[in-house]
This record gives structure tokens, C-alpha cells and sequence, in this order.
């Protein structure tokens, strides 16, 4: 298989809070591909001293331990095991109610002779090549299906839309918003590339709009990982003053991008 894995701060000056594994067993038959965007909060108390990177990486490290270790698992199940194991990482003396706790946005894909599954958890996004060419994007995305008016600050998101019922959903210390992830199981044989993306980098389909899912998978493809990096970076350049597209988003976003071309499936073509 052929792997390529870009993750760029989106500040020099600060960490970058994503997350990117790529894993194969020692046995060679299947393999791993996780992605986190850590989110940001706003100013103010979180409810513990960790950060979002602190969490991420926990997060991140659990994940890609157990959806290796525990290849029978659901990955639903892995994800509300590695979310329980970084909540008891944080300590007593953390505030794990607080809406402001670290949290992370999540994509896992994991192959094996047979079959593909994968899991998104809010919005970031994980793109499936099957072998004729045909890319289908597989997303979470209730966030964007919000009322424009109901974004409109970080305080309203925290209190009234972030981890519950008609709002949306990420991974912070409750494991049982593993079962609110789109997931799904493919035939192997129907998967020939995986593409993960946190939305610093999806900024090149769904605030630019330079083309559509299967375009940035062909960009991707044929450019690099790093050169759609770069592009959307060119991109929030020209638009930092205007601010047309990216409006009250930052200006520079993390971003990752994982792209992993699987070896040719048992009895594929």
C-alpha cells in the first residue's frame, strides 16, 4: 500500500491540535487510518488544566491501540473505549461536565481482507475510491445543517448546540457519543483508495468551493496531500480581508490530510 500524511498548524506560533495515525498489524492483512481535529475553545475556563492537544494526542494514541488490538471490535466500541480511557487520564481534579472540556472531532477507517469500515464523527471527512473510479464522501453533518443565526457565537454553540439533541456531536468524555458517528461497513473489494481530511483542509470544497468531493480527491490524487495544504492556504490568503468565504471562521485552520491507496483486494479484478 501507499501512504501520504500532511498535517500543518494552522498558526507556526501555536500547536497544531490534529491528530493523524496511519497503523498495520504485524500480520500485514489490514490496517488502520485515524484522524482527529481537536476543537478550540473560545477564551475562558475549560474545567481542567489539559489542553487540546494534550487530548488529542491521549485520544489519539487509544484509538489507534485498540482499533489495531481489537480488530473484532466495532469501532463504535473502540471509541467509547478510547474516550473512557482518556477520561480517567484527565485526573479527578477535572471538570469533565463543562462543555469547554477538550474534545475532538474523529475519523477512523480500518481494512481487512474482506471488508472496510469506517467512522466520522462531526466534521471532518473521510473519502472512499472504489476501483471503477467513483468517489463517495462519507460525512457527519449535522453541524452543517445548523441555522446559519445559531453559529453566530462560541458561547451559544458551547451551551446550547455542542453535544446534544439538535445540535451536534464530538468526542470529549462521554463515551456514549460513539454511538452518535455515521459509520459503516464496505466489501473490501469495492475500496481501492481512503482519503481523511479535517476541515482545515475540506476548506478547499466547502468554503472555497474549488470543486467537488470528487474533484479534491483527484487534486489530492494527482498533486499530493501537501499540495492541497498549500492551496487552501493561498486560498485564506486572498481571502483574509474580504472575507467572503471563510466570514467568522479563522483565517488559518489546522489541517491534515491522510491518503492511504490500499493493495488490491483477494479476488479483485
Amino acid at each position: 500500500m501507499r501512504t501520504e500524511l500532511v498535517s500543518e498548524p494552522g498558526d507556526p506560533n501555536r500547536p497544531n491540535e490534529d491528530f493523524a495515525s496511519v497503523a498495520l498489524p504485524a500480520s500485514g492483512r489490514g490496517g488502520v487510518l485515524i484522524t482527529l481535529d481537536g476543537v478550540t475553545p473560545p477564551d475562558g475556563p475549560t474545567g481542567c488544566p489539559h489542553s487540546v492537544p494534550w487530548f488529542t494526542a491521549r485520544l489519539g494514541g487509544a484509538l489507534t491501540e485498540l482499533a489495531v488490538s481489537l480488530m473484532d471490535v466495532p469501532l463504535a466500541e473502540v471509541l467509547s473505549r478510547a474516550i473512557a480511557r482518556t477520561a480517567e487520564a484527565h485526573g479527578k481534579g477535572c471538570d469533565l461536565s463543562h462543555p469547554r472540556t477538550p474534545q475532538a472531532t474523529v475519523v477512523m477507517a480500518r481494512w481487512s481482507p474482506s471488508r472496510v469500515e469506517y467512522l466520522v464523527l462531526s466534521d471532518s471527512a473521510l473519502l472512499v475510491e472504489a476501483p471503477d473510479g467513483t468517489v463517495t464522501p462519507h460525512l457527519d453533518d449535522r453541524l452543517s445543517r445548523l441555522p446559519r443565526a445559531s453559529l453566530a457565537t462560541d458561547a451559544l454553540i458551547d451551551a446550547d448546540l455542542r453535544n446534544k439533541e439538535g445540535g451536534f456531536f464530538t468526542a470529549a468524555a462521554d463515551p456514549a457519543v460513539a454511538e452518535r458517528a455515521v459509520t459503516g461497513v464496505l466489501p473490501r473489494s469495492s475500496v481501492r483508495t481512503l482519503v481523511a481530511m479535517t476541515d482545515g483542509a475540506t476548506r478547499w470544497v466547502e468554503k472555497f468551493q474549488e470543486g467537488g468531493w470528487d474533484d479534491c480527491f483527484t487534486f489530492v490524487r494527482k498533486e499530493g496531500a501537501r499540495a492541497l495544504v498549500e492551496r487552501v492556504r493561498d486560498l485564506e490568503r486572498g481571502d483574509a480581508q474580504e472575507r467572503a468565504f471563510l466570514r467568522r471562521s479563522k483565517t488559518h485552520d489546522d489541517a491534515t490530510v491522510v491518503y492511504a491507496e490500499l493493495d488490491r483486494a483477494p479476488g479483485s479484478p
